[in-house]
C-alpha cells in the first residue's frame, strides 16, 4: 500500500517540494488527497522573519487538475505560525506551499496555470468548452465543490 501511495505521490506532487500525501481516497467522480505540509519554518509575508512557532492548524481543500476522468480535490493541512519578529504588525500567518498554493487561492497551481493557458489561447466560449470537456469548470465560473 505505501508503494501505491508513493506513486501517487510523485504523480500528484512531482514539482510540489516538502508535501506528504497521507491518504487518497477515490470515489465513481473524484479523487480525495489528504496531504500535509514538512516544513519546519515558514517566512512572514510581513516583514519577512522566519518562525518556528505553531499557532495552529486547518485544512484548506484546493481543486486540482483533472487525472482519469476525476476532479482531484486536495484536502491540504496547513498551519498557523506566530510572526516571532515583535515590532511586525502581523501577530500570525498562514504558511504556502509554493508550486500548490497561493493566498486565497482556491485551485492547485498546475490547475490555475492550466486555466489560465486554455483562457489566453481560446478566450471565451471556445475556452469554456474545452474546460468542459477537461472536466473542469472554466476559470470565470465559481467551483461549486
Amino acid at each position: 500500500m505505501n508503494e501505491v501511495r508513493l506513486q501517487l505521490e510523485e504523480l500528484l506532487f512531482s514539482s510540489v517540494e516538502n508535501v506528504l500525501a497521507e491518504s487518497v481516497v477515490t470515489t465513481d467522480m473524484a479523487v480525495r488527497v489528504e496531504a500535509v505540509s514538512t516544513v519546519r519554518q515558514a517566512p512572514c509575508p510581513g516583514c519577512g522573519s522566519w518562525s518556528e512557532r505553531i499557532h495552529g492548524s486547518y485544512l484548506r481543500f484546493p481543486h486540482g487538475l483533472p487525472t482519469a476522468g476525476k476532479s482531484v480535490i486536495v484536502a491540504l493541512r496547513v498551519r498557523r505560525f506566530v510572526c516571532a519578529a515583535s515590532f511586525c504588525p502581523r501577530k500570525t500567518f498562514v504558511e504556502q506551499v509554493p508550486e500548490l498554493t497561493r493566498r486565497f487561492g482556491r485551485r492547485t497551481e498546475r490547475l490555475r496555470s492550466t486555466l489560465v493557458s486554455v483562457g489566453l489561447a481560446l478566450a471565451g466560449r471556445a475556452g469554456a468548452r474545452m474546460t468542459d470537456s477537461l472536466g473542469r469548470q472554466s476559470a470565470a465560473t465559481p467551483c461549486c465543490g
